[in-house]
Parts: C-alpha cells; structure tokens; sequence
C-alpha cells in the first residue's frame, strides 16, 4: 500500500479522524494527510500512504480549487457556519455588478490575514488553540494568490462562488472580506474542495465507501491508489541519465539547468527519484525517494 488514495471526505470529522480511519481500515501504519480540511467541509483529500508519505509535503503546496457558498448579513468568531454571530448587519440591494466590482479586489496576487480559528503557529502555538482560550493575537499577513473567483449564482442573502486559489488561502477570511466590503458582514456556510494539486474530485472515493469496497474488493483499493510519479506531476521534470540516476539515489549532486522553484528528478525509466531544487547548476536534494 505505497500511493495516494484520494478520499471524498464527509462533513463533521476531521482530516485527522479521515487518516485514523482509513489507517484502521487498511491497516497501514503509514497515512498522512496532504492539507487539513475542517471538519465543516467536504471534498477531496488526499491521504499519502506508506512510501507516500515522503512526498507529502510537496503535495500539500499545490494549488487548490473550491465550490463555497457564502452567507451575507451575519459575522461568526469563526468565519464560517460553526461559530458564534458576533455581529448582524442589514444586507444591502445586490446586483451582479456590484458582486462582480466587489469580488474583483479579491482576484489576483495579495496579502490575507488568517483567522484566529486555524491551525498556522505563531509563539509555538496553533491560532486555534488561543481562539479556544479566549486569546486574540496580532497575526501577520501572508501572500495568497487568487487565480479565478467566479460567482455562480446568488439570492437576497447567499453567494455561491468557485475560487481556485494558491496553497494557504483561507476562503472563510475570503467570506469574512466580502462581507465587509459589502457592509453587512459575512461567514462561510458551506465550502466544498473540488481539487487538491494534481487530484480532482471525480477520482476521489467517498470515505462512506472504503469498508464497503475493502470488504467486496480489497484489491480495487490497491487499484485506486495514484504512484509517486503522478502524485507530483504538478512538479517540471529534470531527467537525468542512467549512470547520473545511480548518483542521485545515493544523493550524490549531479549537473542540471537553470530551473526556478522544485523539480522531480526522473530516471530514463520514468521512476521518480527524487524532489529538488538547482542552485547553481546543481541538483540540491529536499528528498531522494530510492
């Protein structure tokens, strides 16, 4: 069991409670998660599995997509629909040009604050666990990019809106902004994840199922994970020779070209040997996996 399995996930547990089940389920002591989800949203998330878990990690800084729905009028201490309203607000006349003038200021490449209720650390601790202890603190911004937000549908309340977004963004702070550009307030009332770098919701296997299909057909489990090579197709490819693949199993650096960000390094075969990064014509190793 050495892959990725892509799982639909439910909502009420957590990505925590998803890894634990599915780890009891197929009985591998090795599954990570690649991106928390909170326990309010549903969608795709991958889990790595024995081998896998090398490259989590990498997985994680991918790109994400989501189907949000979001509600106008009403401000949570959580942003999102599992909080307390601490503040309502009349909602003003909508229009689709005024959504779209508004949803405008939040495409593009800018800086979030994250919400208190989150997992990012600062002094050593998890925002969320200050936010349970009563404590607010000073949280610094963070680039995000928002490469397409699209309003789907609205009504005298509600925003249904598609975002694909970069690694870190929080689409309950994306509600929370609207909806104080709007001058009502808002939180997010229901957030759905369609895609999580390279994996897609149509591949994905809703968690309900796994003990069905594990009891059925325990090989088609095996069948639906996704290989190391897929799992980092979203990385550009170094390929290296034969006699050059030898040295980088054994992490020796090996000339490469000038390539900006992470690369896999793949062998003639096609196996991915390992994550990297060029500095200075040379390929630095994050991970050799052989």
């Amino acid at each position: 069991m050495d892959g990725v399995l892509v799982i639909d996930k439910p909502k009420g547990p957590t990505s925590f409670d998803v890894v634990r089940q599915v780890r009891g389920l197929l009985r591998v002591k090795k599954v990570g998660h690649t991106g928390t989800l909170d326990p309010m949203a549903t969608g795709v998330l991958p889990l790595c599995l024995g081998e896998a878990t090398k490259v989590a990690g990498f997985i994680t800084e991918g790109d994400k997509a989501y189907d949000a729905v979001v509600r106008l009028g009403a401000e949570t201490d959580t942003q999102d629909a599992e909080g307390k309203v601490v503040a309502e607000a009349p909602v003003p006349v909508l229009t689709a040009p005024l959504l779209e003038e508004v949803l405008a200021r939040f495409r593009g490449t800018f800086e979030q604050v994250p919400p208190m209720y989150s997992a990012v650390k600062v002094g050593g601790k998890r925002l969320y666990e200050l936010a349970r202890a009563g404590e607010e603190v000073e949280r610094a911004s963070r680039q995000v990019t928002v490469y397409d937000l699209v309003l789907r549908d609205f009504n005298a309340t509600q925003l249904r809106l598609s975002v694909r977004c970069s690694k870190g963004f929080f689409v309950r702070t994306l509600a929370y902004d609207i909806g104080r550009a709007l001058g009502c307030g808002a939180h997010l009332e229901a957030l759905r994840r369609t895609m999580s770098g390279p994996f897609a919701l149509a591949q994905s296997l809703p968690l309900a199922d796994l003990a069905e299909l594990l009891a059925k057909e325990p090989e088609a489990v095996a069948r639906r994970l996704v290989p190391v090579s897929e799992a980092l197709v979203d990385l550009p490819a170094v390929r290296v020779s034969e006699a050059d693949a030898a040295r980088v199993s054994h992490g020796v650096p090996v000339e490469a070209p000038a390539h900006p960000g992470r690369v896999r390094v793949v062998a003639p075969s096609g196996t991915v040997l390992a994550v990297a990064e060029v500095v200075r014509g040379r390929l630095r190793y994050l991970r050799v996996l052989v």
